[in-house]
């Protein structure tokens, strides 16, 4: 087992965070819309500043957590156990959830607690929504194993 298992690549990380924000915005606006009384345009426009900052927490978060998972375990993330799955959708959405619940309060002019409640929702959506993603990304798009050094094959010269 390697110390540093391979991440995953920058364009691959890019298509990953693209797949999952596009595919976020389609799921989650309408309802967003319907169950927060804003506006569809309004809403895209809020959930669409929320993915840019989703978007650049994603990277940040999930470079780092396959890091760090790497260093402890030598396993890559594409080859994480559910459970840790769980935890790192978890993580995330935390983390995510303070840094856009005050811009709901602010987009929206909902209060405080009406912002939470409607974020709360979104962080339960986009949980089990990045948990899914993921697990059918890492089935999709695996991390290229390294390949060995090629053997060469050696020639024994005899005089």
């Amino acid at each position: 087992m390697s110390s540093k298992p391979k991440l995953r690549s920058l364009g691959d990380r890019l298509r990953q965070i693209t797949m999952f924000e596009v595919g976020g915005l389609l799921i989650v606006t309408p309802p967003f819309a319907w169950g927060s009384g804003v506006p569809i345009t309004e809403s895209l426009g809020l959930l669409a500043l929320l993915a840019l900052i989703a978007a650049i927490w994603n990277g940040c978060y999930n470079t780092s957590f396959d890091w760090l998972e790497g260093r402890l375990t030598g396993r890559q993330a594409d080859r994480r156990p559910f459970r840790l799955r769980c935890i790192h959708a978890v993580g995330f959405e935390l983390g995510l959830f303070g840094m856009t619940l005050p811009i709901i309060v602010w987009w929206t002019g909902m209060g405080w607690i009406e912002a939470a409640i409607a974020d709360i929702f979104l962080a339960i959506t986009y949980t089990v929504y990045a948990l899914l993603f993921n697990m059918g990304y890492d089935r999709l798009f695996p991390i290229p194993d390294t390949p060995a050094a090629p053997e060469r094959d050696t020639v024994r010269l005899e005089r």
